[in-house]
């Protein structure tokens, strides 16, 4: 993050993490990319005794009270180390704890949130199914009620830390005949009898987080281990779209950013033609696009923070989120695209960490909402936005400022489209 923008407490919070992004051992990290470590819990181990994760959590359940804007630094920092890394801190602490902390009981945060973010116990969360990665409310999971407890039964896949996490935040449907914003549940599932690892998965890159499919089969779930209220997931989900969200699109800048300085280092230093390659207009242009995407995905990023931090309206902030997803994930991944093509062909090969860089944030613009569901998003809140907006007649009408503007030249279809579909 910009440290002219930071407090004197955020840069000393930015220069612990930097600090625990230097203890992490090499050998972890290229054992994650083969998979010889399947979850790396030593690494989450070592940034709870830094008191590192949930930092913006009250002080009573193991945070240290911060805001976004510092979370987003912290994840942007955790980033450099490699995006899995950054995946497996932030579903635990800044995905599964913070729905516990927004909706769940003091009970739940005493007996799930304070061990994690002590590194005792580990967190994943459950939301994408076979069936529906995107489609949120076609959720086929079901949890049926049988009094004091509920017997949950389906299965969920792409879940980081389903090798690892010692209990998971599941989606349930609770209420099949309902509405589907009322239909689904929120749970905490402990890793029990009925709970399995169907399997692992093969990769891309983004290895080493224990990404697996998990399968439910008559899991008995406690009453009290219902997040929010029964039917009531609909209002979980939409709190941690900014988590989920946002967190991503900060732990992106990270990963993309040793990708540039690397091709930095290497076109100030290597020669072609009798010249330092980085005097060539083809090179540097690319090295200053690099920086410029980076220095406005920051920028993006802060300012969505600052949002949240501020208490905008919810809808503006879902489609800030939105499109700060979008636009620092497809940004960050021109990046080390950039980054890669300038180094030609050492830059294809794990002589430098580029390939592995790059096959990595190729996961950015998919997972925790594709580009095209924020695409989506945004479109559908800019336009309510407008219309309210002008109803409001607080603007001016720019539309008059033509030589001929004549309504009888503007032909609609329907005035009140906005009014029907948005």
């Amino acid at each position: 993050m910009f440290d002219y923008m930071m407090t004197k407490e955020q840069i000393k919070i930015r220069d612990e993490v930097r600090d625990f992004v230097k203890w992490v051992p090499r050998q972890m990290i290229l054992d994650m990319d083969t998979d010889k470590i399947k979850f790396p819990k030593e690494f989450l181990r070592e940034a709870a005794r830094r008191n590192l994760m949930g930092c913006r959590y009250p002080e009573k359940w193991g945070g240290r009270e911060m805001d976004w804007a510092t979370t987003c630094m912290i994840m942007e920092e955790v980033g450099t180390l490699g995006y899995e890394l950054a995946c497996v801190f932030g579903v635990g602490a800044e995905l599964v704890c913070d729905a516990i902390i927004l909706h769940g009981t003091d009970q739940q945060k005493e007996k799930y949130v304070k061990p994690l973010l002590k590194g005792e116990i580990f967190a994943a969360e459950c939301l994408t199914e076979p069936r529906g990665g995107s489609d949120f409310f076609g959720a086929t999971t079901k949890a049926e009620d049988k009094g004091d407890h509920y017997i949950l039964n389906g299965q969920k896949r792409f879940i980081v830390g389903a090798e690892g996490a010692d209990y998971f935040l599941v989606y349930a449907k609770t209420s099949p005949e309902a509405k589907p914003q009322e239909s689904i549940t929120c749970f905490i599932v402990d890793r029990t009898e009925g709970v399995e690892v169907k399997y692992l998965y093969g990769l891309m890159g983004c290895r080493g987080g224990g990404t697996g499919r998990l399968i439910f089969r008559n899991v008995k779930v406690p009453k009290e281990n219902v997040v929010g209220n029964i039917n009531g997931a609909y209002a979980v989900f939409n709190t941690m779209m900014i988590p989920e969200r946002l967190g991503t699109a900060a732990m992106t800048i990270g990963a993309a950013r040793p990708a540039l300085e690397i091709a930095t280092n290497y076109t100030a230093r290597r020669k072609a033609f009798g010249q330092i390659i980085a005097q060539f207009e083809g090179v540097s242009f690319q090295i200053a696009e690099a920086a410029m995407l980076l220095d406005a995905a920051r920028a993006m990023a802060y300012v969505t923070a600052k949002a949240v931090d501020a208490g905008a309206d919810m809808r503006r902030i879902r489609r800030m989120v939105s499109q700060s997803k979008k636009f620092i994930t497809e940004s960050c991944q021109k990046v080390v695209h950039n980054s890669m093509q300038v180094m030609g062909g050492i830059a294809y090969t794990n002589v430098f960490p580029i390939e592995r860089i790059y096959r990595d944030v190729r996961l950015a613009s998919i997972w925790t909402g594709t580009s095209e569901v924020m695409s989506m998003i945004a479109a559908h809140e800019w336009y309510r936005e407008y219309f309210m907006q002008k109803a409001k007649q607080s603007s001016r009408d720019y539309e008059m400022d033509a030589e001929e503007a004549k309504e009888e030249e503007k032909i609609y279809d329907d005035e009140d489209m906005w009014k029907k579909g948005w």
